[in-house]
């Protein structure tokens, strides 16, 4: 077996969901777990410095192996799966020699990966695919990049012919609750430029992601008897769901694609006398955002004076596009490129439609795009992903501190 097969097959043993409800870093007991026997490992195959801080992260360096100065590198994943999929009691499954068409992961419960519904299976004929049992989702998000990272540090160390420079290793919890920079310590990490491995499938290189913005709105109605409210009752539900009506359907996330932002309705609560509307606003542009939060702004107005009632609204920045932080210092996708197709990958760049650790860490200085992991349908049960195509990002990340070297 595959050292980099072991190492996840590891991890995805050990529960590591995050929680949203907690307020504690790490939101969950089982990511301190994790990040204790990260930190044992990293310490074992003789990176310095590895500490877990009290927030949940670890971080350990590779030293140097050649005299002349080059750019810290850096490489991060993230130890939490996604909390509202079941990521507790993991069970691996490994298809050996994938032979194409559907992949029964549970004959028991009828729970079958349906190549009607994942047609790029056919791409990994002949390859290994490792699935959960259908009853959870599985973990290779992220925890395969966890097993990528350390398999190629692990590589460095036992090949010291391989010239590299500083490498420095961080793995952070609650990426999946966007909490994952909150208590990154950036001095410590030291990397001048750094690369998330947290992509999908093989070959994707990302370094742009929305402009992301929340609103919150809070509408105001006014509670009757419901017999005697003749031209008393005003409905803060009915209001709210005029409001919804009045937004512009066609930038919906169900039509919205590429490179296409969207509003999206994605709470609302309430009664009679209070409703609450909570919508995400995505745009790649930043005079497309300010659009969006101009055009719900202005129809809450429109809407105050026909209800004639106080409506409150709250719009607060999530994340910005990294693209802007990047692209001055673009010759970190060239690199990441370059090692590509030395390594026979046909690299794809496309834009990340959500949000990503990067967004974050190149916004408070230190560049960082995303590269592949190798897995498919992440958060939920029909989660995969291809042992090829983990190796090659073992192969990408040894690569690219190799490259580094030369910059």
């Amino acid at each position: 077996m595959s050292s980099v097969l072991k190492k996840f097959l590891r991890y995805v043993k050990i529960s590591s969901p995050s929680d949203p409800t907690t307020l504690m870093s790490p939101s969950t007991p089982g990511q301190m777990a994790l990040a204790l026997v990260l930190s044992r490992e990293m310490t074992e195959m003789g990176m310095v410095d590895v500490v877990v801080d009290d927030y949940g992260y670890v971080m350990g360096f590779l030293p140097s192996n050649i005299e002349r100065e080059t750019k810290n590198l850096g490489f991060i994943a993230h130890m939490d799966t996604y909390p509202h999929s079941n990521g507790k009691n993991i069970k691996p499954q490994i298809v050996e020699n994938y032979r194409g068409g559907d992949i029964v992961l549970n004959k028991e419960k009828g729970i079958v990966l349906k190549l009607s519904e994942s047609p790029e299976l056919n791409n990994y004929k002949g390859q290994t695919i490792i699935t959960s049992d259908g009853s959870t989702l599985l973990g290779a998000d992220d925890k395969a990049g966890i097993a990528e990272i350390l398999t190629a540090i692990e590589y460095l160390v036992n090949n010291p012919d391989i010239p590299h420079g500083r490498i420095s290793v961080c793995f952070a919890p609650d990426e999946e609750i966007g909490l994952s920079t909150q208590h990154f310590d950036m001095n410590r990490f030291g990397a001048d430029y750094a690369y998330t491995l947290d992509g999908g499938e093989i070959g994707a290189i990302e370094y742009e992601n929305f402009n992301a913005s929340i609103a919150t709105i809070t509408i105001n109605g006014k509670g009757y008897h419901p017999g005697y409210a003749k031209n008393k009752m005003l409905n803060a539900i009915l209001v709210a769901w005029d409001f919804i009506g009045k937004l512009p359907t066609d930038e919906f996330p169900e039509k919205s694609s590429g490179h296409q932002g969207y509003i999206y309705v994605d709470n609302i609560s309430g009664n009679v006398e209070k409703a609450t509307i909570e919508i995400l606003l995505r745009d790649f542009e930043k005079d497309g955002i300010e659009r969006k939060k101009t055009l719900i702004t202005n129809l809450l107005k429109e809407i105050e004076i026909v209800y004639n009632t106080e409506i409150d609204i709250n719009i607060r920045d999530q994340y910005f596009n990294m693209k802007d932080k990047i692209q001055p210092v673009i010759f970190i996708v060239d690199i990441a490129k370059r090692a590509m197709h030395e390594l026979g990958i046909n690299s794809v760049i496309s834009p990340i439609r959500g949000g990503t650790d990067g967004s974050m860490l190149s916004h408070k200085g230190m560049p960082t795009p995303n590269l592949f992991v190798g897995y498919h349908n992440s958060h939920g049960r029909y989660e995969y992903i291809p042992l090829e195509s983990m190796e090659k990002s073992v192969e990408v990340i040894v690569k690219l501190a190799e490259l580094f070297t030369t910059i």
